[in-house]
């Protein structure tokens, strides 16, 4: 069945007694059936064809509407679809980038800062008994890592454990064995990473408050640390030679960082020269 590109409800039955229909009217005229009788044929035949037409114009409709609502369905459900699919590449983005990123999205509880002012940080006593003493010791034990082989240690630890030591008087006296040991990890100053130097300063300056140090030496001391980080060689590994003799350690004295790094600089050199030239005299 052909389609019908109009409306045909829309049409005007035309008058068949009119001259364009004589033609037709005349191939329907016999004795018995006259010119208005075949122009009536005609109408009737109209009629009857255009009211098929309409019928089919109506089914046409529906189905074309039918076939609307269809593929606007599919559409609506492609588009969903598409939707869907980008909502769950957006999840798994969001789901893999909270993996590599669990401190950002972590869930932080709505309450007040816990009181960590009765907290103490639990430091070998070896370390304590050389502060108490008025000694060296290195700064590795304040550290984060120092701290927690101390923590690490202690239940392990034989706290009732005594040995005989001297006192500063000479005399014998009895102390906990656990102070008397060195840690078997402890790295030298010299040695720390600038993260492990600054964690450790912090803690070392309250351990000597704590154990009664004078302020001045104090004081010293935190001037000497921070003038070290706040230095244009706080990441420097050049060895700085130490002349003898007491002397204000916060106060650097450029002239011999200048010369000492001259030295080392030379020394790499030759190093460097040697290397490449076994063998040769060097001069520089």
């Amino acid at each position: 069945m052909d389609r019908l590109h109009s409306d045909p409800s829309l049409l005007v039955c035309p008058d068949f007694m009119s001259e364009p229909y004589r033609i037709s009217r005349a191939s329907l005229v016999t004795p018995t059936n006259t010119e208005a009788q075949a122009a009536e044929t005609l109408r009737v035949v109209w009629v009857t064809t255009n009211n098929a037409l309409c019928t089919q114009w109506q089914q046409q409709v529906a189905e074309d509407e039918q076939l609307r609502a269809e593929q606007q369905r599919q559409a609506e459900d492609e588009t969903e679809r598409q939707q869907q699919a980008l909502r769950l590449e957006e999840e798994a983005t969001k789901a893999d980038e909270k993996k590599k990123n669990r401190s950002k999205h972590s869930i932080i509880p709505v309450r007040p800062r816990p009181d960590t002012t009765d907290d103490a940080a639990l430091v070998s006593d070896f370390a304590l008994r050389k502060i108490d003493k008025g000694q060296y010791v290195e700064l590795y034990y304040w550290t984060n890592i120092g701290l927690q082989d101390v923590h690490s240690s202690y239940r392990t630890r034989d706290d009732e454990g005594m040995v005989p030591t001297t006192g500063e008087d000479g005399s014998t006296v009895w102390v906990n064995a656990g102070g008397t040991k060195p840690s078997a990890g402890v790295i030298a100053d010299r040695n720390l990473s600038v993260v492990d130097f600054a964690q450790a300063v912090l803690h070392m300056i309250a351990a000597l408050e704590e154990h009664d140090w004078t302020n001045q030496r104090v004081t010293m001391l935190a001037r000497f640390w921070g003038a070290i980080m706040l230095h244009r060689y706080w990441n420097s590994t050049d060895s700085i030679a130490q002349p003898k003799g007491a002397w204000d350690i916060s106060i650097i004295d450029e002239a011999a960082l200048l010369r000492t790094f001259d030295r080392v600089f030379r020394d790499m050199r030759h190093r460097e020269l040697r290397e490449d030239r076994p063998g040769a005299k060097i001069f520089l």
